[in-house]
């Protein structure tokens, strides 16, 4: 309790103008007894009410005393609470004094602008106007959407867009559907401020796309399609009031007819969602069919006049305003859906599964061998991978298909110069085959491109490298490596450097045993995707290490992948799987990578890479990093009794490397579910629910 206490008096220091008017009207509430009783209904209200009749009345005060009350006591929740969120998180982002002075100045801007428009139309034939002229009002939720608006302008995309869409989806509504005094004034006062909201926001404002991107359109025309059939359905339980439109009809649909709309309404969404060419077209069509119904009953109109029968009561058409209304917002939204037709062109599946690329490992290799990669390219070459190649046919991505998300595995193969564009190919050719794209245990070569594009990156391990020309093993630093080779020498321990697909059969049979009885101590099964096992350690280009005693019992092993340079030739190898028996030479591990790297630096070697430990980076880091790093430093602690990621990387500190972030890049936060189930599957194929809960309750 007392934490919580003290984190509102923060949160009150950081947000004073917010948090002093929701104490004042909270108390205003409580000492006019409004928090139960309507203000319409105390003497006073003629005071703090402002509208069109109290500006004729001179009563202008009422432009600020009206700030702090609600019409019913219900409207509190929206009054206090609302404003305390959003008009909170407008004063975080914009600083006290803005948000004070554009708060008040657009919720009197909105009132008087409103007030000018019944006035004007006060004594037309628009009843609508002529009925909220005489009416008055009370908040401050003008103001609030107002600041809320300009503070959309430090949001960074595509969040900021997604914000905007829900401040106009609720004010065009409101106003359509529901059509209140206090529902022109949100329109208002989004009006003008939404436009001006970079200007406005001052420093603070964030530099943002010009365009939306095809995966925003697709987002956005989602959504709409969600919001406008669910505001469809909300609007037909509304009682028959008074809009800009006239008066709506009370007559209900049909659950037999809502359900199914829908739920037809969900299935296209989820088309334009995926980009599909079908869904535009079905879309297109659906939002044609307002416009098209107002056309003909303005034609039956125009007949009935002609022929002089309008004014007989059997030839009246009821729902006019409704279908008026209707014809409006999807008016505007085939509007977007033409303007934004090139974002679905997704084709049928047949042709999509074409375009999303197979597996070509020959052709990696040779790329690879080409133009040198980096430490886990070479298993970018591994035949589970798919691998897109570029339209010169020079570079190349690999990259595992799971939940509809294109998983790349490191940095785009290819010549100088041609991450940016491999890049954009592998992109275009995702929005075609409705894929969304994630890298992972990427590098910097990569999120600097991604960045670019105004995409997320975030560290999810650390590469281990060992610079080879140097290495010597002296020092104190280096005690416990001298150590583990003076006792395998002791213990007659001898190191060999194999070629595992070249040994005896009695041999492999050994290293197999060994992973199978390391595998029978986790409560999942192996992972893959980055953790390779027997099967890519018998690849002829792997080398292995192995410590085997006099007797010819295998005490340890490791593989190594070659990492190539530009030309051919290779620079340097890569850890890769890791085996120790249980009780055996207890620093099996230590002896072998340090034998390996003394082996590869007399072959002429640059470096080794002990590779990077997923989930682990070192120690506290991902305490002060974003919501994301914090997650998967969670996930990490998790995981780390199954198959203890963050002892491996504490492990590995032993031979001193020099340390490289590994970083996955992604769009938008949105991408992360789908991106989890994603990156789950591909380094756990097998694992069935059960075994994930096992990981829970471990």
């Amino acid at each position: 309790m007392a934490r919580t206490g003290a984190t509102l008096a923060r949160l009150a220091r950081r947000v004073p103008f917010t948090a002093t008017y929701v104490v004042i009207t909270l108390a205003l509430a409580i000492g006019f007894g409004t928090l139960w009783t309507p203000v319409d209904e105390k003497s006073f209200f003629p005071t703090v009410g402002y509208g069109l009749p109290a500006l004729q009345d001179g009563n202008w005060l009422s432009l600020l005393w009206g700030c702090f009350f609600a019409l019913n006591p219900i409207y509190y929740i929206f009054v206090v609470g609302f404003f305390a969120v959003l008009t909170g998180f407008a004063e975080w982002k914009l600083g006290t004094r803005r948000t004070a002075l554009l708060c008040f100045g657009y919720q009197i801007v909105a009132v008087l602008v409103t007030a000018l428009v019944f006035y004007v139309f006060r004594n037309s034939q628009w009843e609508w106007a002529a009925t909220r002229a005489t009416e008055t009002d009370v908040g401050f939720s003008a103001g609030m959407l107002a600041v809320l608006g300009i503070a959309s302008a430090t949001v960074r995309p595509p969040w900021r867009l997604r914000l905007r869409i829900v401040i106009w989806t609720y004010v065009v509504f409101s106003i359509i559907f529901v059509g209140q005094m206090a529902d022109a004034e949100h329109f208002v006062a989004v009006a003008l401020s939404l436009p001006f909201s970079s200007r406005l926001a001052g420093p603070r404002a964030l530099k943002a796309r010009a365009l939306p991107t095809r995966h925003e359109i697709r987002l956005i025309a989602m959504v709409a399609l969600i919001v406008l059939a669910v505001a469809n359905v909300l609007a037909n339980f509304l009682p028959s009031h008074l809009t800009p439109f006239g008066m709506t009809d009370d007559d209900d649909w049909s659950w037999y007819y809502l359900l199914p709309y829908l739920v037809i309404a969900l299935l296209i969404a989820n088309g334009l969602r995926r980009g599909y060419r079908w869904a535009w077209w079905v879309a297109v069509v659906v939002a044609s069919i307002p416009l098209l119904a107002v056309a003909a009953v303005f034609a039956l109109l125009l007949f009935l006049e002609i022929v002089g029968a309008l004014d007989d009561p059997d030839a009246q058409v009821d729902g006019i305003p409704e279908l008026i209304a209707a014809a409006v917002i999807f008016g505007g939204y085939l509007a977007m859906l033409i303007a934004a037709r090139s974002a679905f062109k997704v084709p049928r599946k047949s042709t999509r599964r074409q375009a999303s690329g197979t597996s070509h490992p020959e052709m990696a290799r040779q790329l690879l061998r080409q133009w040198g990669g980096s430490p886990l390219s070479w298993m970018t070459t591994w035949p589970e991978n798919r691998h897109f190649i570029t339209a010169d046919g020079q570079s190349y991505l690999a990259f595992r298909k799971h939940a509809g998300v294109a998983v790349v595995l490191g940095d785009p193969i290819g010549p100088p110069g041609s991450t940016a564009p491999a890049i954009g190919e592998f992109l275009t050719m995702c929005e075609q085959a409705s894929l969304i794209p994630y890298f992972f245990s990427c590098s910097r070569l990569t999120s600097d491109v991604t960045d670019g594009l105004g995409w997320q990156h975030v560290q999810v391990a650390e590469d281990n490298l060992i610079d080879l020309p140097p290495l010597e093993f002296k020092g104190k630093k280096w005690q416990d490596i001298r150590t583990a080779l003076n006792k395998g020498a002791k213990e007659g321990i001898t190191f060999r450097m194999v070629t595992l697909s070249d040994e005896p059969w009695a041999m492999v049979r050994q290293v197999e045993h060994l992973s199978q009885q390391w595998l029978g101590d986790k409560e999942l099964p192996e992972m893959g995707f980055t953790l390779g096992g027997v099967t890519e350690a018998l690849d002829p280009e792997v080398k292995v290490g192995l410590a085997v005693d006099a007797d010819g019992k295998l005490h340890g092993v490791t593989s190594w992948m070659p990492v190539y340079a530009e030309g051919g030739d290779i620079a340097g190898w890569t850890l890769d799987l890791m085996r120790r028996a249980d009780g055996g030479f207890r620093n099996a591990m230590e002896f072998l990578i340090a034998s390996s790297c003394l082996h590869f630096k007399a072959q002429g070697a640059q470096f080794v890479s002990l590779s990077g430990a997923p989930l682990a980076r070192s120690d506290g880091e991902e305490e002060h990093g974003s919501a994301i790093e914090k997650f998967l430093g969670t996930l990490g602690e998790t995981l780390e009794p199954v198959y203890g990621f963050r002892s491996l990387h504490a492990f590995k500190a032993k031979f001193q490397p020099r340390l490289s972030p590994m970083l996955m890049t992604f769009r938008d936060e949105g991408d992360l579910p789908r991106i989890g189930i994603a990156i789950t599957r591909a380094y756990l194929p097998t694992a069935s629910l059960r075994d994930m809960l096992a990981v829970v309750k471990h």
